[in-house]
């Protein structure tokens, strides 16, 4: 009994053995298996952080343009607008000779609300990008006559008709 015990045994541990290497074998490829999906989980995360740091760099390339456009636009439009303020400002040469040579106070008057009452026309340019400013006869004229009333050559002009 002691040698068929014996056999037993040795048969069994030899099971165990092949068996024990047969798990650390199973083990070691679980092993390289998950750091190799590990590997992959890690390089898809970094593709997908660079697919969204180029999808942000572009975003914020298109903002910078879009900004840059609107900053051109704007001073564009600024200096469009400060020449039309200056020709507006510039007087013209019949309005140079009527504040120069005023005949007789009442006749300055007279001739003065005609020009009041016109529209002041302006003339329409064709821009791509431009604005076109179209006066309003009610509006328009009440600020032109605030800034004609506030000139110092028409303030000079009301002393002269109450003296």
């Amino acid at each position: 009994m002691n040698a068929q015990e014996l056999e037993k045994l040795q048969a069994m541990r030899a099971e165990l053995e092949a068996e024990a290497q047969s798990l650390q074998e199973e083990q070691k490829n679980l092993e390289n298996n998950v750091v190799a999906l590990e590997e992959k989980v890690v390089s898809e995360e970094l593709k997908k952080e660079r697919a969204v740091i180029e999808e942000l760099k572009n975003r914020n390339k298109a903002a910078k343009d879009a900004i840059a456009e609107l900053a051109a636009k704007k001073k564009k439009l600024e200096t469009k607008l400060d020449d039309v303020a200056q020709t507006q400002a510039v007087p013209s040469p019949a309005e140079e000779k009527a504040e120069e040579a005023p005949a007789q106070p009442e006749e300055t008057q007279e001739a003065v609300k005609p020009a009041e009452v016109a529209p002041e026309v302006i003339p329409e340019e064709a821009e791509e990008d431009g604005v076109t400013v179209t006066a309003i006869e009610g509006e328009a004229l009440v600020e032109n006559q605030e800034a004609i009333s506030d000139s110092p050559s028409r303030q000079e002009k009301k002393k002269r008709r109450f003296f």
